[in-house]
């Protein structure tokens, strides 16, 4: 088997997050982006160490699993819903066990045989769940047309039009198809990544799902400069179930194809926008994380409420805390609750949340965990982690460890993280208590994990 040969065969089994499995005589091939049943002609793109990886050129026959028509012209291009085919079920089925299976190996490299695993829980709706979203300016091909909408597979630079994407309200878009037109109409130019010319970068919305409350933010360099308010007045008149409540223009001349803000000009209304989550109430501005799926993350909260248990008269810390969701939601039973988050933006949405919740027993310090952890003379009885998507920093971890805190939740939105960190709590003398999962993100291949950690008398 050698770098650029073709060859067919059948996905066995995907692992996390969408390693498929396929076999080629005795040695195995991992191809990503296909579902477990299908046969499919792929190319080696990587052979080293008797490890080979493909690239998926075709799908030759579906799986049968695939019980489900698209939703969506832009399927399998995008990428992006990569499940939608499957029933939600078999979705759930499938990342279930993905997770258990990491989870089981790290344990068993940890010493550990068993855990209480508590399932997975499926999010209340499959399609329209997302509260935010990023679409990009670009071109369907080289020198096309103005396009605005999703990356296309594998591509850095192709463009898709998103006029279908189901993961969004319709109101978000109707805002895209909104300011595509306009743009186009008017031939405005986007910004080109190679060559850092042109002016149309990318347009990110934010949407409240119990509210309705949108924002509508047109991020652009400073290259050229063009009257908005046109389109200011065409968004406001669109005819929207929820409600426009800010429009930005941010412009932002970094080289990165990051979304980010030099400078942010408020063309109408606010910066922010409300969100409703258990019983609490959350101002979200535009940079300031917060859990993509409104409804599921209710869901989420809920167990990671369980797990931390009796917290009366115990100090909590919430470590990567973001907006402060769960330090707010642990803080109507604690004693004290601290929060670590890296975002600044985030920290000062979050201690503004605790004065609109009217919770006085939180405290939120803007830094790194890894250095925040020094100077904090607190010591806690919990400890709440939701990290990034990779993970704990390994020089944070020995840190949180040497607390020695009887309880710990950890919430991971990648598995193989919290697999990777799993043997060093295990080794510091915690046992995975229990375990379950939560699909905050049906139809793509993610999913959140929250683990139970307890510490061993």
């Amino acid at each position: 088997m050698k770098k650029g040969e073709i060859y067919e065969g059948t996905i066995e089994k995907v692992d996390f997050p969408n390693k498929g499995r396929v076999m080629v005589g005795d040695e195995k091939v991992t191809v990503k982006n296909g579902i477990p049943g299908q046969k499919i002609r792929f190319m080696i793109n990587k052979k080293r160490s008797g490890r080979a990886e493909g690239r998926l050129m075709e799908v030759l026959e579906h799986s049968p699993l695939e019980t489900r028509t698209p939703v969506c012209s832009i399927f399998p291009d995008c990428g992006g819903c990569m499940y939608q085919t499957m029933d939600y079920e078999e979705q759930l089925r499938m990342k279930e066990r993905q997770v258990r299976d990491l989870l089981d190996a790290a344990l068993k490299e940890g010493g550990q045989s068993s855990y209480t695993w508590e399932g997975i829980h499926g999010s209340p709706i499959e399609f329209g769940y997302r509260n935010k979203m990023e679409f990009s300016f670009g071109d369907e091909y080289k020198d096309g047309p103005l396009s605005l909408g999703l990356h296309k597979k594998g591509s850095t630079y192709d463009v898709l039009n998103a006029y279908d994407c189901k993961l969004v309200h319709e109101d978000m878009t109707k805002i895209l198809a909104c300011v595509h037109k306009y743009f186009k109409d008017k031939n405005v130019s986007y910004y080109k990544k190679l060559q850092h010319i042109g002016y149309l970068r990318h347009l990110l919305l934010r949407r409240g799902i119990t509210s309705g409350e949108i924002l509508v933010h047109v991020i652009t360099t400073s290259q050229e400069e063009h009257d908005l308010s046109p389109l200011k007045e065409e968004l406001l008149s669109l005819p929207l179930e929820g409600k426009i409540v800010g429009i930005m223009h941010i412009i932002n001349d970094s080289l990165s194809d990051v979304v980010q803000s030099d400078e942010t000009r408020i063309l109408y209304g606010q910066d922010y926008f409300y969100e409703t989550l258990l019983g609490l109430r959350f101002k979200i501005s535009t940079f300031s994380f917060f859990q993509p799926n409104s409804l599921a993350a209710e869901i989420l909260y809920s167990v990671v409420r369980n797990y931390i248990g009796d917290t009366k008269d115990k100090v909590v810390f919430d470590l990567y805390s973001g907006t402060g969701t769960i330090a707010q939601l642990a803080a109507s039973v604690a004693d004290k609750v601290i929060g670590v988050e890296i975002v600044e933006d985030a920290v000062k949405a979050a201690r503004e949340n605790a004065r609109l919740n009217g919770l006085s027993n939180c405290r939120f310090i803007a830094g790194d965990v890894l250095k925040v952890l020094d100077d904090l003379t607190e010591k806690p009885d919990v400890i709440i982690l939701d990290p990034p998507r990779d993970g704990i920093h390994p020089k944070a971890l020995p840190k949180i460890l040497s607390y020695g805190v009887e309880h710990i939740v950890y919430i991971s939105c990648k598995a193989t993280s919290l697999a990777r960190d799993l043997p060093f709590f295990l080794e510091a003398g915690y046992r995975l208590e229990k375990a379950c999962c939560v699909d905050q993100f049906c139809q793509t291949v993610h999913v959140e994990t929250v683990a139970h950690l307890v510490k061993k008398k």
